[in-house]
């Protein structure tokens, strides 16, 4: 059990008691104890009691004497706490033989749909796609770890107009050579030359237009050259989430032509049960609660006026599929924050049509953008977007240059593994430890730094546990008795005993920068601890106790940066 749930759990009653009724008592870490309960507080307003007879009174009916050395009211009406030193080498130990280093599986598991990632065919993956990719594999990851049967989507762009134009271009540089020139070469370039044919070319957009009526059609030419597009490109993309070292695979792809002879079906019973209204002649639902600037009503275009389908049937095609089919009760959408009001209309409008119902739920993971220095969208210098695979190259050749430099002696292989690890792992770290919702600077020196909360500064923490290790040639007793000598100890027993309540927190807030802010707080104790508590020079009884605490905190940062999708290296 993790230190701020028993906490919690010994203080509830007590100010149930008090308050005549269920009271959160609040318990936070302190740096005026160990912890700290602002409950009192709120109380106060409620009773019209000075808050700190309310906590006195707290803390004579709360069952705390076997768990804390010391309780006390201070300052307004605040409770502070101080672990037993005989609580914390207890519940360590416990931790020590624990597989899942306190963490239980779910009592109840779900099936989770994580739609992530959703790169288009026939164009290279830019640097758009990183946050997506990275977020959604984090909440894979770590749901799945926690027991829930996790379904990755990869919702490909592969159907719709462009691809007329796409088929067309192939066609018209013969097929066997064009097949050739879209394999072999730069997939931005084949899309740049098909969109340049298409808007100056009145003949080839003409063509265009009638490739698209093949392919919907189902003629059997232009679905095989359709195929070969999507085909080459899954491929492509396969080849970029290995570099990535992401867990999506070619099984996870799932593109919008999946969905295409369903959506007559959604129109129709959204006509069915009343929602569907014409609009000018496109069929629309107009969701509650959702006004334009000028006050009127919003309109979700289920279908165009030429008869096309627009994104939200494919959307309400796909949540009807994962609900009914795959039997999903939470289904999150890992998509940039500017999709956020055309999801909150989808799942508005699946709500209303009685298709999104508990136990079942959408959640929009929406994430802000990566910035260049100047503050602004990152792009090249050419002004497009950064290409992902160039992104990560970067950050692997400049990660494998500062091995080389700091370990001259390393052969390439060891050389090369390291920069990898190290160089995606910083990309996906500065990713992960910044609040989704905020935009952030892309610094390469900040990333790579081995000093600060970066990805670099845990893989040291956890190669220099390693280091110890080898010098003291034989790992730690699991069964060896925990003994806290000094503040240093303390410290990082409290923090590592406080993984287990991080997780619980991430499962339902998938807010990763949380998970990547405890891991930088135990990297960082387990450095005081390590400054200022002689492991390899202890007495023999210390020693094995300062092995174990070493122990610990290498399973916990391999863990926790595992769950992050970042791969820990025994040597930096």
């Amino acid at each position: 059990m993790d230190l701020e749930r028993l906490l919690t759990d010994r203080l509830a009653p007590a100010f149930a008691t008090v308050a005549g009724g269920p009271v959160d008592p609040l318990v936070r870490r302190s740096p005026r104890a160990d912890f700290q309960s602002d409950a009192a507080l709120a109380l106060a307003r409620r009773l019209g009691r000075p808050p700190r007879d309310i906590a006195a009174e707290v803390l004579a009916h709360a069952a705390l004497d076997d768990v804390c050395a010391m309780a006390e009211v201070s300052g307004p009406g605040f409770l502070n706490l101080t672990v037993a030193d005989r609580t914390l080498t207890d519940l360590v130990s416990e931790l020590a033989r624990d597989d899942r280093l306190g963490v239980p599986p779910t009592a109840a598991p779900e099936t989770v749909v994580v739609d992530y990632s959703g790169p288009n065919v026939a164009k290279e993956m830019h640097v758009g796609h990183l946050r997506s990719t990275v977020i959604g594999d984090a909440a894979a990851r770590l749901l799945e770890w926690l027991g829930h049967r996790v379904v990755r989507v990869n919702h490909l762009g592969d159907w719709g107009t462009p691809f007329g134009m796409l088929i067309e271009h192939l066609v018209a540089l013969g097929e066997a050579e064009g097949a050739d020139e879209f394999s072999m070469g730069d997939l931005g370039s084949f899309y740049r030359e098909a969109r340049a044919k298409f808007d100056t070319d009145e003949a080839f957009r003409e063509r265009s237009r009638r490739r698209v009526v093949a392919l919907q059609g189902g003629d059997e030419r232009t679905r095989r050259l359709w195929r070969l597009l999507v085909e080459q490109s899954e491929r492509y993309f396969l080849a970029v989430y290995d570099l990535l070292d992401v867990t999506l695979t070619g099984d996870d792809f799932q593109g919008e032509s999946v969905y295409h002879d369903r959506l007559g079906a959604v129109v129709d019973d959204l006509d069915r049960l009343g929602l569907l209204v014409d609009s000018d002649g496109a069929a629309c639902v107009f969701p509650p609660g959702f006004t334009g600037r000028d006050g009127e009503p919003l309109p979700l275009i289920v279908r165009k006026r030429d008869g096309g389908y627009g994104y939200p049937a494919t959307d309400l095609a796909a949540l009807r599929h994962r609900i009914d089919e795959l039997g999903a009760t939470r289904l999150l959408y890992v998509v940039g924050l500017p999709q956020r009001q055309h999801l909150a209309m989808v799942f508005a409008t699946a709500a209303t049509a009685g298709w999104l119902c508990p136990p079942a739920r959408a959640e929009h993971l929406g994430f802000g953008s990566i910035l260049g220095a100047d503050g602004r969208m990152l792009r090249s210098r050419t002004g497009e977007s950064v290409k992902l695979v160039g992104l990560l190259e970067e950050a692997v050749a400049r990660a494998t240059e500062l091995a080389r430099t700091k370990n001259p002696d390393w052969d390439d292989r060891t050389t090369a593994e390291t920069g990898r690890a190290v160089g995606i792992g910083a990309i996906k770290y500065a990713d992960l430890a910044t609040d989704r919702a905020q935009d952030y600077v892309l610094d390469w020196e900040r990333m790579l730094s081995l000093d600060g909360n970066t990805a670099p500064y845990l893989q040291y923490a956890y190669s220099r546990i390693q280091s110890v290790f080898r010098r003291a040639g034989a790992a730690a007793r699991p069964d060896a008795p925990v003994i806290l000598t000094g503040p240093a100890e303390r410290a990082l027993a409290i923090e590592l005993l406080g993984f287990a309540a991080v997780v619980a927190e991430v499962e339902w807030s998938l807010e990763f920068h949380r998970l990547a802010g405890y891991l930088h707080r135990l990297a960082t104790s387990f450095s005081a601890f390590y400054e200022r508590c002689p492991v390899l020079r202890a007495p023999d009884e210390l020693r094995q106790s300062r092995l174990l605490l070493a122990e610990l905190t290498a399973r916990t940062l391999r863990q926790g940066l595992h769950l992050l999708g970042i791969r820990t290296v025994r040597r930096m």
